[in-house]
């Protein structure tokens, strides 16, 4: 089987996919990437039927290369890149050999950025699913030496392609339909929560991320409220009247009063928010949730809409004056009597 061998990894990288959704009765979390819109990107990057497991990488990425020819996408965070020794863009796929060393930097704008082998990484399934789960002790983080096993490309001939991104890495408005204990918190308090730009904490990882405000606490009436059931995207407002948005690797119970939910479409702009970028909460109706709902399917669908044949920039192309760029020229100092 191929393999991707890592010769440096950044901390915080660890193999995502979709998560493992419908596990929340056993008391886990759905998982899986933190922008789960990037692993749907790389799908129609690569032409694949769905998304499959990648490497996710936060913040700093990693050196690898690989032990037969494959096809590979690089999605999410824009995060600096180069095959040997020459620059790579961001958003596109491309074909490695062996031999080849693709290094990926530091990331240029968002958290999360994606390196996704048109295989899929072939680890052994985890309760139906390969995502690393850290904080539910289910796999863990990649380390120099590693080696993955790739799965196989089911159409290994085809060309580069790019691929035009959702807009979701320098934070934003964040779309809210209500929650459980919306109404535990009066209408001045709702009114100026949604009225607030919120600065995306220093504070966040895969389990979720707080949001800092000026101005005074968001009280509630929910003293000695019970645990219940929460899930990624419930906003959940702490003793001290701070609100977090929960994401991938959130718990299943909580008893903190929850103030909305951001729906899943606006997941990974939360998620790929930068600390002291700015998020802007917008209210919205349950019935307007349910309209903007996506499969998928569907996100693939119009995900492959903005994918195109790849056109290099000159700039990245180091042997450019040795092709024949028009034809019939000649150079400068021939004689042309």
């Amino acid at each position: 089987m191929s393999e991707l061998v890592l010769h440096k990894v950044g901390p915080g990288c660890t193999v995502q996919d979709m998560g493992r959704p419908g596990q929340l009765s056993v008391g886990l979390s759905r998982g899986g990437a933190a922008d789960t819109m990037a692993l749907i990107e790389a799908a129609a990057l690569l032409d694949l039927k769905a998304p499959v497991a990648g490497i996710e990488m936060a913040g700093m990425g990693l050196d690898l290369s690989v032990t037969a020819p494959m096809r590979a996408a690089l999605t999410g965070a824009v995060m600096q890149a180069s095959l040997n020794g020459s620059p790579v863009g961001w958003n596109r796929s491309l074909s490695l050999a062996p031999g080849d060393q693709l290094r990926i930097g530091a990331v240029r704008s968002g958290l999360y950025g994606y390196v996704v082998p048109a295989g899929g990484i072939a680890t052994p399934p985890l309760i139906g699913a390969r995502a690393t789960h850290l904080a539910a002790g289910l796999g863990q983080a990649l380390a120099a030496g590693d080696h993955l096993p790739v799965g196989e490309d089911t159409a290994p001939g085809l060309p580069p392609m790019a691929l035009r991104p959702e807009e979701r890495f320098a934070g934003g408005e964040v779309r809210v339909m209500p929650g459980p204990q919306t109404g535990l918190f009066d209408a001045v308090t709702r009114a100026r929560f949604h009225a607030t730009a919120f600065t995306r904490s220093q504070v966040g990882n895969r389990q979720g991320v707080r949001l800092d405000h000026e101005g005074a606490a968001f009280a509630s009436d929910t003293k000695g409220i019970a645990s219940d059931l929460i899930r990624p995207g419930d906003i959940q407002m702490t003793g001290d009247g701070t609100p977090y948005i929960l994401l991938a690797e959130c718990q299943t119970m909580g008893g903190y009063p929850r103030i909305g939910t951001v729906i899943p479409a606006d997941l990974p702009r939360v998620a790929q928010a930068a600390p002291g970028q700015v998020l802007r909460p917008r209210a919205i109706s349950v019935e307007e949730a349910d309209a903007l709902w996506r499969s998928d399917v569907d996100l693939l669908r119009a995900a492959r809409a903005r994918v195109a044949p790849l056109r290099r920039d000159p700039h990245d192309i180091p042997d450019l004056l040795s092709y024949q760029l028009i034809g019939g020229v000649i150079r400068g100092d021939e004689d042309i009597a």
